[in-house]
């Protein structure tokens, strides 16, 4: 385990494919799939809501709804755990070689109201 990465905290929105979750694990990350958590179906400034709350980066392939909620929340200065907004990818193999260099950009903390594309 890459100790750098042990105190990340990751939520993968409903529209993330659930592969990522255990090969983030295996990272170091602590992970939260919306499918295997319980939580499908929720909107988006729920799953906004939740990583916040939960001081967790959250990683969406929703680019234009979490860019506006982005800008909505900026606006009301409301804090959010970071965005990670990522390309649809052929596999999740492929998503996680964009994801992790634009994850290792920051540590935990330097994510916070920080929208990023992978």
């Amino acid at each position: 385990m890459n100790p750098a990465l042990a105190p990340w905290r990751v939520t993968l929105d409903e529209g993330i494919d659930v592969l990522p979750a255990p090969l983030l694990t295996a990272r170091g990350m602590e992970v939260l799939a919306a499918v295997g958590a319980g939580y499908p179906g929720w909107g988006d400034e729920a799953q906004l809501v939740f990583a916040a709350k939960n001081s967790r980066v959250l990683v969406s392939h929703n680019r234009a709804d979490f860019e506006a909620l982005a800008v909505l929340w900026w606006s009301r200065q409301q804090d959010h755990a970071g965005v990670v907004l990522a390309v649809r990818r052929a596999s999740p193999y492929d998503l996680l070689r964009h994801v992790l260099p634009v994850l290792a950009r920051y540590d935990q903390g330097g994510w916070r109201n920080v929208v990023m594309n992978a």
